[in-house]
């Protein structure tokens, strides 16, 4: 049986690595932005606390990032 979480969870640490490589500051945010919540998704699948916390810490800086620079 296909774990979809797994596949969220795996395809957000892509997109959160692709943004790292990117040299554009405002595609490294999206990038950041979707793939936290790839992250955050597999996270609350697991129902892992600690993880679910770090991971909207993460999101809500790079949403920031995306917005102060507007």
């Amino acid at each position: 049986m296909i774990d979809y979480f797994v596949i969220i969870g795996a395809l957000g640490l892509i997109l959160i690595s692709l943004g790292i490589l990117t040299r554009k500051r405002k595609k490294q945010d999206k990038f950041y932005i979707v793939g936290g919540i790839g992250l955050l998704i597999y996270s609350v699948s697991l129902i892992n606390f600690i993880f679910i916390i770090l991971q909207t810490i993460f999101i809500l800086s790079a949403s920031y990032d995306l917005i102060k620079q507007k």
